[in-house]
Protein backbone atom coordinates (compact mmCIF):
# COMPACT_ATOMS: atom_id res chain seq x y z
CA UNK A 1 0.00 0.00 0.00
CA UNK A 2 1.01 3.62 -0.54
CA UNK A 3 2.47 4.87 2.75
CA UNK A 4 2.78 8.64 2.30
CA UNK A 5 1.37 11.34 -0.03
CA UNK A 6 4.10 11.00 -2.65
CA UNK A 7 4.21 7.22 -2.58
CA UNK A 8 2.80 4.85 -5.19
CA UNK A 9 2.04 1.18 -4.88
CA UNK A 10 0.85 -1.66 -7.09
CA UNK A 11 -0.69 -4.81 -5.62
CA UNK A 12 -1.27 -7.91 -7.73
CA UNK A 13 -4.27 -9.67 -6.21
CA UNK A 14 -4.43 -12.48 -8.78
CA UNK A 15 -1.80 -15.07 -7.85
CA UNK A 16 -1.62 -16.53 -11.34
CA UNK A 17 -1.09 -13.09 -12.84
CA UNK A 18 1.58 -12.34 -10.25
CA UNK A 19 3.46 -15.52 -11.22
CA UNK A 20 3.18 -14.74 -14.93
CA UNK A 21 4.42 -11.19 -14.40
CA UNK A 22 7.40 -12.17 -12.25
CA UNK A 23 9.75 -13.34 -15.05
CA UNK A 24 8.80 -10.30 -17.14
CA UNK A 25 9.75 -8.01 -14.26
CA UNK A 26 13.02 -9.89 -13.80
CA UNK A 27 13.84 -9.37 -17.48
CA UNK A 28 13.04 -5.67 -17.23
CA UNK A 29 15.34 -5.34 -14.21
CA UNK A 30 18.14 -7.20 -16.00
CA UNK A 31 17.74 -4.93 -19.03
CA UNK A 32 17.80 -1.85 -16.76
CA UNK A 33 14.61 -0.59 -18.36
CA UNK A 34 13.59 1.72 -15.49
CA UNK A 35 16.88 3.58 -15.29
CA UNK A 36 17.24 3.75 -19.07
CA UNK A 37 13.72 5.08 -19.40
CA UNK A 38 14.44 7.76 -16.81
CA UNK A 39 17.63 8.61 -18.72
CA UNK A 40 15.46 8.94 -21.85
CA UNK A 41 17.06 6.09 -23.81
CA UNK A 42 15.14 5.93 -27.13
CA UNK A 43 16.36 2.41 -28.02
CA UNK A 44 14.05 0.62 -25.56
CA UNK A 45 11.28 0.00 -28.12
CA UNK A 46 13.31 -1.15 -31.10
CA UNK A 47 14.86 0.45 -34.12
CA UNK A 48 11.60 1.43 -35.83
CA UNK A 49 10.43 3.40 -32.80
CA UNK A 50 13.76 5.03 -32.03
CA UNK A 51 13.37 8.26 -33.99
CA UNK A 52 9.96 9.01 -32.43
CA UNK A 53 11.02 7.96 -28.93
CA UNK A 54 14.04 10.25 -29.15
CA UNK A 55 11.75 13.31 -29.12
CA UNK A 56 9.07 12.01 -26.73
CA UNK A 57 10.75 11.10 -23.44
CA UNK A 58 11.09 14.35 -21.50
CA UNK A 59 8.05 13.39 -19.40
CA UNK A 60 10.28 11.29 -17.13
CA UNK A 61 11.82 14.41 -15.55
CA UNK A 62 8.98 16.95 -15.75
CA UNK A 63 8.70 17.04 -11.95
CA UNK A 64 11.98 18.99 -12.10
CA UNK A 65 11.96 20.67 -15.51
CA UNK A 66 8.44 22.13 -15.13
CA UNK A 67 9.21 23.99 -11.89
CA UNK A 68 10.13 27.32 -13.57
CA UNK A 69 6.51 27.48 -14.77
CA UNK A 70 5.15 27.73 -11.25
CA UNK A 71 6.15 31.33 -10.58
CA UNK A 72 4.88 32.40 -14.02
CA UNK A 73 1.50 30.77 -13.41
CA UNK A 74 1.20 32.30 -9.95
CA UNK A 75 2.07 35.75 -11.27
CA UNK A 76 -0.47 35.56 -14.11
CA UNK A 77 -3.18 34.30 -11.77
CA UNK A 78 -2.53 37.20 -9.40
CA UNK A 79 -2.71 39.68 -12.29
CA UNK A 80 -6.01 38.28 -13.51
CA UNK A 81 -7.52 38.19 -10.03
CA UNK A 82 -6.53 41.81 -9.50
CA UNK A 83 -8.56 42.61 -12.62
CA UNK A 84 -11.57 40.66 -11.36
CA UNK A 85 -10.96 37.74 -13.73
CA UNK A 86 -11.42 34.49 -11.81
CA UNK A 87 -13.39 32.21 -14.17
CA UNK A 88 -11.17 29.93 -16.25
CA UNK A 89 -12.37 28.26 -19.45
CA UNK A 90 -10.12 25.68 -21.10
CA UNK A 91 -10.33 24.97 -24.83
CA UNK A 92 -8.36 21.82 -25.52
CA UNK A 93 -8.66 18.24 -26.71
CA UNK A 94 -7.19 14.95 -25.50
CA UNK A 95 -4.10 15.44 -23.37
CA UNK A 96 -4.71 19.18 -23.36
CA UNK A 97 -8.02 18.80 -21.50
CA UNK A 98 -8.08 15.46 -19.69
CA UNK A 99 -5.19 16.15 -17.32
CA UNK A 100 -6.34 19.64 -16.24
CA UNK A 101 -9.82 18.25 -15.66
CA UNK A 102 -8.46 15.56 -13.31
CA UNK A 103 -6.14 18.00 -11.53
CA UNK A 104 -8.86 20.60 -10.87
CA UNK A 105 -11.49 17.99 -10.08
CA UNK A 106 -9.23 16.42 -7.47
CA UNK A 107 -8.34 19.84 -6.05
CA UNK A 108 -11.99 20.87 -5.95
CA UNK A 109 -11.51 24.07 -7.94
CA UNK A 110 -13.74 25.13 -10.86
CA UNK A 111 -12.61 24.82 -14.46
CA UNK A 112 -14.91 24.99 -17.49
CA UNK A 113 -13.58 22.41 -19.95
CA UNK A 114 -14.46 22.68 -23.63
CA UNK A 115 -13.43 19.52 -25.45
CA UNK A 116 -16.56 19.36 -27.59
CA UNK A 117 -18.06 20.67 -30.78
CA UNK A 118 -21.61 20.49 -29.42
CA UNK A 119 -23.15 23.96 -29.93
CA UNK A 120 -25.26 23.73 -26.78
CA UNK A 121 -22.32 22.95 -24.51
CA UNK A 122 -20.21 25.74 -26.02
CA UNK A 123 -23.15 28.15 -25.73
CA UNK A 124 -23.43 27.30 -22.02
CA UNK A 125 -19.77 28.22 -21.55
CA UNK A 126 -20.35 31.49 -23.38
CA UNK A 127 -23.32 32.24 -21.15
CA UNK A 128 -21.07 32.47 -18.10
CA UNK A 129 -19.85 35.86 -16.92
CA UNK A 130 -17.49 36.91 -19.70
CA UNK A 131 -16.44 39.93 -17.63
CA UNK A 132 -14.81 37.46 -15.20
CA UNK A 133 -13.54 35.00 -17.82
CA UNK A 134 -10.14 34.10 -19.23
CA UNK A 135 -9.89 31.34 -21.84
CA UNK A 136 -6.84 29.08 -22.04
CA UNK A 137 -6.41 27.82 -25.59
CA UNK A 138 -4.30 24.65 -25.55
CA UNK A 139 -3.09 22.84 -28.66
CA UNK A 140 0.20 21.03 -29.10
CA UNK A 141 0.09 21.14 -32.89
CA UNK A 142 -1.49 24.57 -32.95
CA UNK A 143 -3.97 23.46 -35.60
CA UNK A 144 -6.58 21.46 -33.65
CA UNK A 145 -9.88 22.27 -35.38
CA UNK A 146 -12.06 22.10 -32.26
CA UNK A 147 -9.75 24.34 -30.25
CA UNK A 148 -9.34 26.82 -33.10
CA UNK A 149 -13.15 27.03 -33.35
CA UNK A 150 -13.47 27.74 -29.62
CA UNK A 151 -10.82 30.46 -29.81
CA UNK A 152 -12.60 32.18 -32.70
CA UNK A 153 -15.98 32.01 -30.97
CA UNK A 154 -14.72 33.39 -27.66
CA UNK A 155 -12.63 36.08 -29.28
CA UNK A 156 -15.73 37.41 -31.04
CA UNK A 157 -17.83 37.10 -27.88
CA UNK A 158 -15.34 39.13 -25.86
CA UNK A 159 -15.20 41.79 -28.54
CA UNK A 160 -19.00 41.95 -28.81
CA UNK A 161 -19.13 42.55 -25.05
CA UNK A 162 -16.70 45.44 -25.34
CA UNK A 163 -13.90 43.44 -23.69
CA UNK A 164 -10.34 43.55 -25.02
CA UNK A 165 -10.24 39.97 -26.33
CA UNK A 166 -6.45 39.75 -26.51
CA UNK A 167 -6.18 40.43 -22.78
CA UNK A 168 -8.44 37.45 -22.00
CA UNK A 169 -6.76 34.79 -24.16
CA UNK A 170 -3.90 32.67 -22.80
CA UNK A 171 -2.27 30.14 -25.10
CA UNK A 172 -0.38 26.91 -24.44
CA UNK A 173 1.31 25.33 -27.45
CA UNK A 174 4.57 23.91 -28.74
CA UNK A 175 7.28 26.38 -29.74
CA UNK A 176 7.10 27.31 -33.40
CA UNK A 177 3.54 26.08 -33.89
CA UNK A 178 1.13 28.07 -36.11
CA UNK A 179 -0.82 28.94 -32.95
CA UNK A 180 2.24 30.42 -31.25
CA UNK A 181 3.02 32.61 -34.24
CA UNK A 182 -0.55 33.87 -34.69
CA UNK A 183 -1.03 34.41 -30.94
CA UNK A 184 2.10 36.54 -30.61
CA UNK A 185 1.01 38.55 -33.64
CA UNK A 186 -2.46 39.04 -32.12
CA UNK A 187 -0.99 40.21 -28.81
CA UNK A 188 -2.71 37.60 -26.66
CA UNK A 189 -2.27 37.94 -22.89
CA UNK A 190 0.31 35.20 -22.55
CA UNK A 191 1.75 32.44 -24.71
CA UNK A 192 3.24 29.51 -22.79
CA UNK A 193 5.60 27.21 -24.68
CA UNK A 194 5.19 23.58 -23.69
CA UNK A 195 8.02 21.06 -23.77
CA UNK A 196 8.06 19.86 -27.41
CA UNK A 197 9.66 16.57 -26.41
CA UNK A 198 6.55 15.30 -24.63
CA UNK A 199 3.59 13.75 -26.45
CA UNK A 200 0.11 15.05 -25.70
CA UNK A 201 -1.05 12.10 -23.62
CA UNK A 202 2.11 12.24 -21.47
CA UNK A 203 1.81 16.01 -20.95
CA UNK A 204 -0.03 16.22 -17.60
CA UNK A 205 2.98 17.75 -15.85
CA UNK A 206 3.85 20.17 -18.66
CA UNK A 207 2.34 23.58 -19.30
CA UNK A 208 -0.68 21.80 -20.83
CA UNK A 209 -1.67 20.41 -17.44
CA UNK A 210 -0.20 23.01 -15.10
CA UNK A 211 -1.24 26.33 -16.69
CA UNK A 212 -5.04 25.90 -16.78
CA UNK A 213 -5.10 23.99 -13.49
CA UNK A 214 -2.84 26.52 -11.76
CA UNK A 215 -4.82 29.50 -13.05
CA UNK A 216 -7.96 27.83 -11.72
CA UNK A 217 -6.40 27.56 -8.27
CA UNK A 218 -5.06 24.00 -8.03
CA UNK A 219 -1.84 23.35 -6.09
CA UNK A 220 0.31 22.44 -9.08
CA UNK A 221 3.53 22.80 -7.07
CA UNK A 222 2.25 20.04 -4.79
CA UNK A 223 1.47 17.94 -7.85
CA UNK A 224 5.10 18.16 -8.98
CA UNK A 225 6.25 17.30 -5.46
CA UNK A 226 4.11 14.16 -5.54
CA UNK A 227 5.54 13.11 -8.89
CA UNK A 228 9.10 13.80 -7.69
CA UNK A 229 8.56 11.51 -4.69
CA UNK A 230 7.15 8.75 -6.92
CA UNK A 231 10.05 9.10 -9.36
CA UNK A 232 12.43 7.87 -6.66
CA UNK A 233 10.74 4.45 -6.86
CA UNK A 234 9.92 4.40 -10.55
CA UNK A 235 13.45 5.10 -11.78
CA UNK A 236 15.09 2.22 -9.91
CA UNK A 237 15.90 -1.15 -11.51
CA UNK A 238 14.27 -3.30 -8.85
CA UNK A 239 11.69 -6.10 -8.82
CA UNK A 240 9.73 -3.91 -6.39
CA UNK A 241 9.47 -1.00 -8.85
CA UNK A 242 5.68 -0.46 -9.14
CA UNK A 243 5.96 0.84 -12.71
CA UNK A 244 7.70 -2.35 -13.83
CA UNK A 245 5.23 -4.52 -11.90
CA UNK A 246 2.15 -2.79 -13.38
CA UNK A 247 3.53 -2.75 -16.93
CA UNK A 248 4.53 -6.41 -16.71
CA UNK A 249 1.17 -7.45 -15.23
CA UNK A 250 -0.78 -5.72 -18.01
CA UNK A 251 1.44 -7.33 -20.65
CA UNK A 252 1.15 -10.77 -19.01
CA UNK A 253 -2.63 -10.45 -18.92
CA UNK A 254 -2.64 -9.45 -22.58
CA UNK A 255 -0.54 -12.50 -23.46
CA UNK A 256 -3.22 -14.78 -22.02
CA UNK A 257 -6.00 -12.96 -23.91
CA UNK A 258 -7.02 -10.22 -21.50
CA UNK A 259 -6.55 -7.28 -23.83
CA UNK A 260 -9.06 -5.11 -21.96
CA UNK A 261 -8.30 -3.20 -18.77
CA UNK A 262 -11.37 -2.28 -16.71
CA UNK A 263 -10.69 0.77 -14.53
CA UNK A 264 -12.79 1.58 -11.47
CA UNK A 265 -12.15 4.15 -8.76
CA UNK A 266 -12.29 2.45 -5.38
CA UNK A 267 -11.83 5.46 -3.10
CA UNK A 268 -8.64 7.01 -4.46
CA UNK A 269 -9.75 10.63 -3.78
CA UNK A 270 -8.59 11.37 -7.34
CA UNK A 271 -11.48 12.57 -9.48
CA UNK A 272 -11.77 11.22 -13.02
CA UNK A 273 -8.40 9.50 -13.20
CA UNK A 274 -9.82 6.72 -15.38
CA UNK A 275 -10.65 9.16 -18.17
CA UNK A 276 -7.05 10.40 -18.24
CA UNK A 277 -5.57 6.88 -18.07
CA UNK A 278 -7.95 5.79 -20.83
CA UNK A 279 -6.26 8.04 -23.39
CA UNK A 280 -2.76 7.22 -22.17
CA UNK A 281 -3.22 3.45 -22.42
CA UNK A 282 -5.45 3.24 -25.51
CA UNK A 283 -3.56 5.69 -27.70
CA UNK A 284 -0.15 4.40 -26.61
CA UNK A 285 -0.76 0.69 -27.07
CA UNK A 286 -3.62 0.34 -29.59
CA UNK A 287 -1.81 -0.21 -32.87
CA UNK A 288 -0.51 -2.92 -35.20
CA UNK A 289 -3.59 -5.03 -34.40
CA UNK A 290 -2.72 -5.30 -30.72
CA UNK A 291 -2.97 -3.23 -27.56
CA UNK A 292 -4.81 -2.71 -24.30
CA UNK A 293 -8.35 -1.31 -24.38
CA UNK A 294 -9.25 0.64 -21.22
CA UNK A 295 -12.87 0.35 -20.10
CA UNK A 296 -13.73 3.07 -17.57
CA UNK A 297 -16.59 2.16 -15.23
CA UNK A 298 -18.24 4.00 -12.35
CA UNK A 299 -17.23 1.67 -9.52
CA UNK A 300 -16.21 -1.85 -8.51
CA UNK A 301 -19.84 -3.03 -8.64
CA UNK A 302 -20.32 -1.86 -12.25
CA UNK A 303 -21.06 -4.21 -15.12
CA UNK A 304 -17.79 -5.22 -16.72
CA UNK A 305 -15.77 -4.96 -13.51
CA UNK A 306 -17.42 -7.28 -11.01
CA UNK A 307 -18.06 -9.79 -13.80
CA UNK A 308 -14.88 -9.30 -15.85
CA UNK A 309 -14.23 -12.41 -17.93
CA UNK A 310 -11.08 -13.95 -19.30
CA UNK A 311 -10.67 -11.12 -21.83
CA UNK A 312 -10.40 -8.38 -19.20
CA UNK A 313 -8.35 -7.38 -16.16
CA UNK A 314 -10.16 -5.45 -13.43
CA UNK A 315 -7.91 -2.70 -12.04
CA UNK A 316 -8.68 -0.60 -8.97
CA UNK A 317 -7.65 3.03 -8.88
CA UNK A 318 -7.33 3.12 -5.13
CA UNK A 319 -7.43 0.32 -2.54
CA UNK A 320 -8.21 -3.25 -3.57
CA UNK A 321 -11.96 -3.77 -3.79
CA UNK A 322 -14.48 -6.10 -5.38
CA UNK A 323 -13.16 -8.26 -8.20
CA UNK A 324 -9.99 -6.20 -8.72
CA UNK A 325 -7.00 -8.23 -9.90
CA UNK A 326 -4.65 -5.26 -9.65
CA UNK A 327 -4.77 -2.26 -7.30
CA UNK A 328 -2.85 0.97 -7.92
CA UNK A 329 -2.60 3.50 -5.10
CA UNK A 330 -0.99 6.88 -4.59
CA UNK A 331 -1.34 10.62 -4.90
CA UNK A 332 -2.44 12.16 -8.19
CA UNK A 333 1.09 13.20 -9.16
CA UNK A 334 2.38 9.77 -8.22
CA UNK A 335 -0.36 7.93 -10.12
CA UNK A 336 0.26 10.01 -13.24
CA UNK A 337 3.93 9.07 -13.32
CA UNK A 338 3.22 5.45 -12.34
CA UNK A 339 0.83 4.91 -15.24
CA UNK A 340 3.14 6.69 -17.69
CA UNK A 341 6.05 4.42 -16.74
CA UNK A 342 3.83 1.33 -16.79
CA UNK A 343 2.39 2.19 -20.21
CA UNK A 344 5.84 2.71 -21.70
CA UNK A 345 6.97 -0.60 -20.18
CA UNK A 346 3.89 -2.43 -21.47
CA UNK A 347 4.61 -1.01 -24.92
CA UNK A 348 8.06 -2.55 -24.86
CA UNK A 349 6.66 -5.94 -23.82
CA UNK A 350 3.90 -5.79 -26.43
CA UNK A 351 6.41 -4.91 -29.14
CA UNK A 352 4.85 -1.59 -30.14
CA UNK A 353 5.88 2.06 -30.16
CA UNK A 354 4.00 3.73 -27.26
CA UNK A 355 4.66 7.25 -28.55
CA UNK A 356 3.04 7.41 -31.98
CA UNK A 357 -0.64 7.41 -33.04
CA UNK A 358 -0.62 6.30 -36.69
CA UNK A 359 -4.39 5.93 -37.10
CA UNK A 360 -5.68 9.14 -35.52
CA UNK A 361 -5.30 11.27 -38.63
CA UNK A 362 -7.65 9.10 -40.72
CA UNK A 363 -10.82 10.30 -38.96
CA UNK A 364 -9.63 13.91 -39.11
CA UNK A 365 -9.10 13.66 -42.88
CA UNK A 366 -12.53 12.12 -43.39
CA UNK A 367 -14.16 14.88 -41.32
CA UNK A 368 -12.31 17.57 -43.29
CA UNK A 369 -13.49 16.02 -46.55
CA UNK A 370 -17.08 16.09 -45.32
CA UNK A 371 -16.72 19.72 -44.22
CA UNK A 372 -15.69 20.55 -47.77
CA UNK A 373 -18.88 18.92 -49.08
CA UNK A 374 -22.38 20.38 -48.84
CA UNK A 375 -24.78 19.53 -46.04
CA UNK A 376 -26.88 17.44 -48.44
CA UNK A 377 -23.87 15.35 -49.35
CA UNK A 378 -23.07 14.78 -45.66
CA UNK A 379 -26.53 13.45 -44.85
CA UNK A 380 -27.59 9.94 -45.79
CA UNK A 381 -31.08 8.50 -45.79
CA UNK A 382 -31.92 6.53 -42.63
CA UNK A 383 -32.51 2.82 -42.97
CA UNK A 384 -35.56 3.27 -40.77
CA UNK A 385 -37.23 5.74 -38.44
CA UNK A 386 -38.56 4.62 -35.06
CA UNK A 387 -40.25 7.46 -33.19
CA UNK A 388 -37.68 10.21 -32.44
CA UNK A 389 -34.76 8.10 -33.70
CA UNK A 390 -33.41 7.82 -37.24
CA UNK A 391 -31.41 4.64 -37.72
CA UNK A 392 -28.34 4.55 -39.97
CA UNK A 393 -26.33 1.34 -40.36
CA UNK A 394 -23.23 0.11 -42.14
CA UNK A 395 -23.94 -2.06 -45.15
CA UNK A 396 -25.17 -5.55 -44.36
CA UNK A 397 -25.61 -4.93 -40.64
CA UNK A 398 -29.42 -4.86 -40.45
CA UNK A 399 -31.41 -7.96 -41.44
CA UNK A 400 -34.12 -7.37 -44.00
CA UNK A 401 -37.35 -6.29 -42.38
CA UNK A 402 -35.73 -4.52 -39.40
CA UNK A 403 -38.24 -1.93 -38.21
CA UNK A 404 -37.28 -0.95 -34.64
CA UNK A 405 -34.36 0.51 -32.73
CA UNK A 406 -34.37 -2.55 -30.46
CA UNK A 407 -33.93 -4.87 -33.45
CA UNK A 408 -31.18 -2.66 -34.88
CA UNK A 409 -29.25 -2.64 -31.60
CA UNK A 410 -29.69 -6.40 -31.32
CA UNK A 411 -28.20 -6.79 -34.81
CA UNK A 412 -25.19 -4.67 -33.82
CA UNK A 413 -24.52 -6.61 -30.63
CA UNK A 414 -24.93 -9.90 -32.49
CA UNK A 415 -22.23 -8.79 -34.93
CA UNK A 416 -19.62 -8.64 -32.17
CA UNK A 417 -17.27 -11.62 -32.09
CA UNK A 418 -16.68 -13.66 -28.94
CA UNK A 419 -14.64 -11.56 -26.50
CA UNK A 420 -15.22 -8.50 -28.64
CA UNK A 421 -16.29 -5.14 -27.29
CA UNK A 422 -18.94 -2.46 -27.80
CA UNK A 423 -18.02 1.20 -28.14
CA UNK A 424 -20.80 3.67 -27.36
CA UNK A 425 -20.00 7.10 -28.83
CA UNK A 426 -22.23 10.03 -27.89
CA UNK A 427 -21.91 13.17 -30.01
CA UNK A 428 -24.04 15.12 -27.56
CA UNK A 429 -23.80 17.77 -24.83
CA UNK A 430 -21.73 16.32 -21.99
CA UNK A 431 -23.62 18.47 -19.48
CA UNK A 432 -27.23 18.75 -20.67
CA UNK A 433 -27.26 15.19 -22.06
CA UNK A 434 -25.23 13.75 -19.18
CA UNK A 435 -27.67 10.88 -18.59
CA UNK A 436 -26.41 9.31 -21.83
CA UNK A 437 -23.61 7.75 -19.77
CA UNK A 438 -26.20 5.27 -18.51
CA UNK A 439 -26.12 3.68 -21.95
CA UNK A 440 -22.77 2.05 -21.16
CA UNK A 441 -24.16 0.07 -18.26
CA UNK A 442 -27.30 -0.98 -20.11
CA UNK A 443 -25.41 -2.09 -23.23
CA UNK A 444 -22.87 -3.98 -21.12
CA UNK A 445 -25.63 -5.84 -19.30
CA UNK A 446 -27.50 -6.71 -22.47
CA UNK A 447 -24.48 -7.75 -24.50
CA UNK A 448 -22.33 -9.41 -21.85
CA UNK A 449 -19.41 -7.68 -23.62
CA UNK A 450 -16.94 -5.17 -22.33
CA UNK A 451 -18.45 -1.80 -23.22
CA UNK A 452 -16.77 1.60 -23.43
CA UNK A 453 -18.43 5.00 -23.46
CA UNK A 454 -17.00 8.13 -25.04
CA UNK A 455 -18.21 11.67 -25.66
CA UNK A 456 -17.59 12.72 -29.25
CA UNK A 457 -15.35 14.16 -30.53
CA UNK A 458 -13.42 13.95 -27.25
CA UNK A 459 -12.82 10.19 -27.60
CA UNK A 460 -11.32 10.68 -31.09
CA UNK A 461 -8.29 12.13 -29.29
CA UNK A 462 -8.29 9.20 -26.86
CA UNK A 463 -9.60 5.73 -27.69
CA UNK A 464 -10.03 6.66 -31.36
CA UNK A 465 -6.52 5.35 -32.09
CA UNK A 466 -7.31 1.95 -30.57
CA UNK A 467 -10.55 1.59 -32.53
CA UNK A 468 -8.62 1.61 -35.80
CA UNK A 469 -5.22 0.28 -34.77
CA UNK A 470 -5.94 -2.12 -31.92
CA UNK A 471 -7.69 -5.49 -31.81
CA UNK A 472 -10.30 -5.45 -34.56
CA UNK A 473 -13.11 -6.98 -32.54
CA UNK A 474 -15.24 -3.96 -31.72
CA UNK A 475 -18.72 -2.90 -32.80
CA UNK A 476 -19.70 0.75 -32.68
CA UNK A 477 -22.87 2.49 -31.54
CA UNK A 478 -22.85 6.17 -32.50
CA UNK A 479 -25.44 8.52 -31.02
CA UNK A 480 -25.98 11.93 -32.61
CA UNK A 481 -28.63 14.56 -31.95
CA UNK A 482 -30.47 17.41 -33.59
CA UNK A 483 -29.06 20.86 -32.91
CA UNK A 484 -31.63 23.33 -31.61
CA UNK A 485 -29.44 26.42 -31.82
CA UNK A 486 -26.25 26.28 -33.85
CA UNK A 487 -23.17 28.47 -33.43
CA UNK A 488 -21.28 30.11 -36.26
CA UNK A 489 -17.51 29.73 -36.29
CA UNK A 490 -16.16 33.18 -37.19
CA UNK A 491 -14.27 33.30 -40.50
CA UNK A 492 -14.96 29.65 -41.19
CA UNK A 493 -17.46 28.23 -43.71
CA UNK A 494 -19.09 25.88 -41.19
CA UNK A 495 -21.00 25.97 -37.92
CA UNK A 496 -20.23 23.91 -34.83
CA UNK A 497 -23.22 21.70 -35.60
CA UNK A 498 -21.92 20.95 -39.08
CA UNK A 499 -18.45 20.23 -37.67
CA UNK A 500 -19.89 17.89 -35.04
CA UNK A 501 -21.83 15.93 -37.67
CA UNK A 502 -18.81 15.76 -39.97
CA UNK A 503 -16.71 14.33 -37.13
CA UNK A 504 -19.26 11.62 -36.37
CA UNK A 505 -19.79 10.66 -40.00
CA UNK A 506 -16.08 10.84 -40.79
CA UNK A 507 -15.11 8.53 -37.94
CA UNK A 508 -17.92 6.13 -38.81
CA UNK A 509 -16.71 6.05 -42.40
CA UNK A 510 -13.17 5.14 -41.35
CA UNK A 511 -14.45 2.40 -39.02
CA UNK A 512 -16.49 0.90 -41.86
CA UNK A 513 -13.39 0.98 -44.08
CA UNK A 514 -11.71 -1.11 -41.37
CA UNK A 515 -14.52 -3.64 -41.68
CA UNK A 516 -16.18 -2.75 -38.39
CA UNK A 517 -19.98 -2.70 -37.86
CA UNK A 518 -21.34 0.79 -37.16
CA UNK A 519 -24.87 1.72 -36.07
CA UNK A 520 -25.72 5.42 -35.84
CA UNK A 521 -28.84 6.49 -33.99
CA UNK A 522 -29.79 10.10 -34.64
CA UNK A 523 -32.14 11.73 -32.13
CA UNK A 524 -34.47 14.19 -33.85
CA UNK A 525 -35.37 15.25 -30.30
CA UNK A 526 -32.57 14.62 -27.83
CA UNK A 527 -34.54 14.06 -24.62
CA UNK A 528 -37.21 11.96 -26.32
CA UNK A 529 -34.60 10.06 -28.32
CA UNK A 530 -32.59 9.11 -25.25
CA UNK A 531 -35.72 7.94 -23.43
CA UNK A 532 -36.77 5.93 -26.49
CA UNK A 533 -33.34 4.30 -26.75
CA UNK A 534 -33.30 3.32 -23.08
CA UNK A 535 -36.73 1.75 -23.52
CA UNK A 536 -35.54 -0.03 -26.66
CA UNK A 537 -32.52 -1.46 -24.83
CA UNK A 538 -34.89 -3.04 -22.31
CA UNK A 539 -36.39 -5.00 -25.22
CA UNK A 540 -33.06 -6.24 -26.58
CA UNK A 541 -32.46 -9.93 -26.00
CA UNK A 542 -29.09 -10.74 -24.51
Amino acid sequence: MAEHPGDVAVTLLDQRLAEEAKPLVAGLVTDQVASKLTAQDPTLWGQEAESEAAIRLSWTTLHDSSRPLLAEIDALRAELRAEGVDRVVLAGMGGSSLAPEVITGTAGVPLVVLDTTDPGQVADALAGELSRTVIVVSSKSGSTVETDSHRRIFEKAFTDEGIDAASRIVVVTDPGSPLEESSVAAGYRRVFQADPHVGGRYSALTAFGLVPAGLAGADVAGLLDEAAAAAQKLSVDSPDNPGLVLGAALAAAHARGAEKVVLADTGSAVKGFGDWAEQLVAESTGKNGTGLLPVVVDGPDAAGFHDAGSDATAVAIGPAAGAARIATEGSLGGLVLLWEYATAVAGRLLGINPFDQPDVEAAKKAARALLDSTGDEQADEPALVDGPIEVHASEGLLPEGTTTVAAAVHALLSAAPEHGYVSVQAYLDRLDDASAVLLRTEVARKSGLQTTFGWGPRFLHSTGQYHKGGHQNGVFLQVTGAVEQDLEVPDRPYTLGVLQQAQALGDGQVLVEHGRPVLRLHFTDRAAGLAHLVAALAEVHG
